[in-house]
């Protein structure tokens, strides 16, 4: 039976914050181990979409066990967050910054952090520009045929 009210949200809370503390490390684990794949995509899809994925799967089984189950619209928002954060690993991870036993501090890894920042946001323009060039250019070659 789901919880109401105050108790409830607090519930959520502290499965939520128990099962983060828990596990965090394991999925950051083995979404670092996905970059050694032979498989660059299916590297980046298991560190984008299938490690991400199980977690929210198994964070939603824990809240249902526990009676604790989140709104649904703070589900759909968790898991919204949840992809761009999982992209935003990749981006990083892609780049050598948070990897354990790979050289470079923690503190190197926070100062890199707002140019990285700055090149995910932009990213997806950058994408986007670059489709529409190419786009175009192939249109201009086949109407100069």
């Amino acid at each position: 039976m789901a919880r109401t009210g105050f108790s409830g949200r607090l519930a959520v809370v502290v499965v939520e914050t128990a099962y983060v503390t828990l596990t965090a490390g394991l999925y950051a684990g083995l979404q670092q181990k996905a970059l050694g794949l032979r498989s660059r995509l299916l590297g980046n899809l298991t560190i984008a979409f299938a490690v991400p994925g199980i977690a929210q799967l198994l964070d939603w089984l824990a809240h249902r066990a526990a009676g604790a189950v989140a709104p649904p619209r703070a589900t759909l928002a968790v898991c919204i967050f949840t992809a761009i954060s999982a992209l935003f690993h990749l981006y990083v991870m892609r780049r050598g910054v948070f990897l354990s036993g790979q050289g470079c501090s923690l503190l190197d890894d926070f100062r890199r952090i707002p140019r990285l920042i700055a090149g995910f946001v932009v990213r997806p323009v950058v994408i986007v520009s670059n489709l529409s060039l190419r786009l175009v250019r192939t249109i201009e070659s086949q109407t100069a045929l």
